[in-house]
């Protein structure tokens, strides 16, 4: 292979990351759009070891730029299924990745490829990239008995594209709906973004689909079957911990031990304390906002700002890399149909913001009666303004303010503070408080007072639990 192509190719590369200053040109991304694909197809359609390329290639590109980005894998073997295209469409990642100076991230119609200066001055083409994965793929898989690769660059070709490929999709995502996590015996986990994320496993199970999207139940068990010891293998269920919360034994003793012992347990369908990990190739963020007690939800392809003001790549930088971040999420936008949405949350009831585009997508699966109660970028883009609509509309959350408000309790004190000689009604060498709203994920912020001491007219002690 080395000899086809002008760069090194190998496993050393997989965690290669390229800078905006080493970057020639970038492949869909933030900046333009694309997506990927793996189908199984009779073998008399295959012209085999073929690359097609349909659009500039990246000699033919200006430095600098950002380009539309499409590519098709089209497999064939005796004993090729079409369960097994999620599967192999998911280690498009990884294979592209052993590439020197060219670099691919997260899956699907999201996916963001970067080509480096000295990649393309030593005359990397697409078509390489088609080669490799070629042949990385049939020795990978003895079973792919013919491969070909057609790439689109083209706008209008890569739109086309990018649309048959959000059919499948769709396809591939609603025969899981009808399942649930206590309908089957084990679950999956798949390891293929450690490079990226050392302390990242995803649990895949019937009612959690892989934070990429790419990789549902159905694929993991097929993933598994073909390759007992590879990146997606079986995790067994085991004790049953909280239904609610989504916890088991299995999970948490499989992810403690493939995080290096950095993640001992594991919340599969809370936002809170123990949630989920993420990598980093996750289609949606989902947020705790403290100052409406609701949670709010934001993918990749919004390019405004949360009510907190910030976007989905600065959320996503604090949320990524295998951390578990209390009150924050990484989650595939197929999650939000799970009828164990965030359950122990409280579900939808507890969505209080989505941008306009990801509502209008899922709009079939939010409660009729609440869809006209989550405000989007058009209703609210600060925090007042969105604490000002939920109770315009009545969202179900306010019902939580008002319980909240009747907890509190008055404890009367010292009725003033003296001018001078006052006796504090609180002396400490030490006090930390905790600032809440602050969206820094990952990161609490305390603020520590030091030889403290403390006056007040009187004291009011607020009970307020986030769950």
């Amino acid at each position: 292979m080395a000899s086809k192509v002008p760069v090194d190719v190998g496993l050393i590369y997989e965690g290669e990351r390229i800078r905006k200053n080493q970057m020639y040109v970038d492949l869909a991304g933030p900046k333009s759009f694309g997506a990927e694909l793996v189908r199984v197809v009779p073998m008399d359609e295959i012209d085999d070891g073929k690359v097609f390329l349909e659009g500039p290639d990246i000699g033919d590109m200006e430095e600098g730029k950002a380009y539309p980005f499409g590519i098709l894998l089209e497999v064939g073997g005796k004993s090729m299924e079409e369960d097994l295209e999620g599967v192999l469409e998911r280690r498009i990642h990884e294979f592209s990745n052993f590439i020197q100076g060219y670099m691919h991230l997260n899956s699907r119609d999201i996916i963001w490829c970067r080509v480096s200066k000295d990649a393309a001055k030593k005359g990397l083409t697409l078509k390489h990239v088609g080669q490799v994965l070629i042949d990385l793929f049939k020795s990978e898989w003895p079973m792919i008995e013919k491969m070909q690769v057609k790439i689109y660059t083209d706008p209008e070709a890569t739109t086309k594209f990018r649309e048959a490929a959000r059919e499948v999709y769709e396809k591939r995502d609603s025969r899981l709906r009808g399942l649930r996590d206590e309908d089957v015996d084990v679950f999956y986990g798949c390891a293929l973004c450690q490079s990226f994320a050392p302390q990242h496993l995803c649990t895949i199970t019937p009612s959690r689909t892989s934070s990429c999207g790419s990789i549902s139940w159905f694929e993991g068990r097929a993933a598994a079957k073909i390759d007992p010891n590879g990146p997606i293998f079986e995790i067994p269920k085991g004790e049953l911990i909280d239904e609610v919360k989504g916890e088991y034994s299995g999970p948490n003793e499989v992810t403690h031990e493939k995080s290096g012992g950095t993640v001992d347990r594991v919340y599969l369908h809370s936002i809170f304390n123990y949630p989920h990990t993420s990598c980093g190739c996750f289609e949606a963020i989902g947020f705790y906002i403290p100052e409406v007690d609701g949670i709010g939800v934001v993918h990749r392809d919004h390019r405004g700002t949360t009510p907190f003001g910030i976007p989905f790549s600065t959320m996503a930088g604090q949320v990524g890399g295998g951390v578990q971040s209390d009150g924050f999420v990484g989650m595939a936008i197929e999650y939000l149909r799970s009828p164990k949405m965030l359950q122990a949350d409280g579900g939808w009831n507890r969505i209080v913001w989505l941008p306009k585009s990801l509502k209008e997508r899922v709009l079939d699966a939010i409660p009729e009666e609440l869809r006209d109660k989550i405000a989007t970028e058009e209703e609210a883009v600060d925090l007042e303004s969105l604490k000002e609509f939920l109770k315009k509309v009545d969202h179900p959350v306010v019902s939580r303010w008002e319980t909240e408000a009747a907890e509190e309790k008055e404890v009367e004190t010292a009725p003033s503070v003296p001018a001078e000689g006052g006796q504090p009604v609180m002396e400490a060498p030490e006090i930390q408080a905790q600032v809440q709203g602050i969206p820094l994920p990952g990161s609490n912020v305390t603020i520590i007072f030091k030889n403290a001491k403390i006056y007040a007219e009187k004291v009011i002690i607020t009970r307020k639990g986030k769950n």
